[in-house]
């Protein structure tokens, strides 16, 4: 059922890691060699990709390097979302992938990105297709962000929410569907480019429009899914139950699943942007998915990890 296992999501982004906890990234780097040593030992041929960076930053490349956490990894991958939170044009997408390659030889997906119809329904479809234009051939993998805006009565997973302003609510308004399943004209943008642009769609615990989503995708001719199995979830009643579901009914397609979010209990502080207070418990909690969601087969051993990558 997996493709490729993404080690927790945007760990340069103070929304999604805490820097005050961690502000040379030495528990994250630790996390992800032991997670990346992990995943490999469950299932050799799963690739393992570095949490998108957001902002991309060669910098940061570079310092996990230094901790020797390209060892662990077998692909660098980068978020992007120019018009509305980066503060670079559009057309700068294929020279921010450079900068990435210059720092590294390990392949650069984009696991994200997206363009917020927050202000117009219109440059969002436009920004389907330039963003296409940009990115189809010059990145292994493009997910889109994402499928369905985010349900207005939820919270956008970001730090300061609305004291952000007008920033925090785009959070809502990245789908090519709207909160209700309707389809925005950013939908039949994207549909020609379904086959080479994926998709990023997070299902929240117990997500209702899991099987919707599915039908969408599979309508568009999507290929390829990025999404996410919460460590936090895991202690939640019934989370291997709706792990077993969301995984069997994503099986046709290839996933790219996402590990992240500390448990509140298990966080050096109570919050799910903070470094474990075991870093080994991280790790367990990804061997455990992927030997359940990816297994390794005999005949796995003959099959290099360079296939996927490519």
């Amino acid at each position: 059922m997996i493709e490729a296992v993404k080690i927790w999501n945007e760990p340069n982004n103070k929304s999604h890691w805490d820097p005050l906890l961690d502000p040379e990234w030495a528990r994250f780097a630790e996390m992800t060699r032991l997670t990346g040593t992990a995943v490999r030992a469950e299932n050799s041929t799963v690739t393992r990709v570095l949490g998108g960076m957001s902002p991309i930053d060669p910098s940061f490349v570079r310092r996990l390097e230094e901790m020797g956490v390209m060892e662990a990894i077998d692909v660098v991958a980068v978020h992007g979302f120019p018009l509305d939170w980066n503060l670079w044009p559009i057309d700068e997408w294929p020279a921010r992938i450079d900068e990435i390659k210059a720092v590294t030889d390990k392949p650069v997906w984009v696991t994200e990105v997206g363009v917020s119809a927050f202000g117009s329904e219109e440059v969002q479809a436009w920004g389907v297709k330039k963003t296409a234009e940009l990115l189809i051939g010059k990145a292994p993998r493009i997910h889109w962000y994402s499928l369905y805006d985010l349900p207005r009565t939820w919270e956008a997973t970001t730090r300061h929410r609305e004291a952000e302003g007008s920033s925090y609510y785009r959070h809502f308004h990245m789908g090519l569907l709207r909160e209700d399943g309707s389809p925005k004209p950013a939908l039949e943008a994207f549909r020609p480019y379904a086959a080479d642009m994926g998709v990023c769609q997070w299902f929240h615990f117990q997500d209702h429009r899991l099987d919707d989503a599915v039908r969408w995708l599979k309508g568009l001719g999507v290929r390829r899914l990025r999404t996410g199995l919460s460590w936090a979830d895991r202690y939640r009643d019934g989370a291997l139950d709706w792990f077993d579901r969301q995984m069997e009914t994503l099986a046709d397609f290839d996933v790219t699943v996402t590990f992240c979010f500390t448990p509140e209990h298990r966080g050096l502080e109570p919050h799910h942007t903070s470094p474990p207070q075991v870093a080994e418990e991280f790790a367990d909690f990804c061997a455990e998915m992927t030997a359940r969601y990816a297994p390794a087969r005999p005949q796995d051993a003959a099959i290099s990890p360079a296939r996927l990558i490519a």
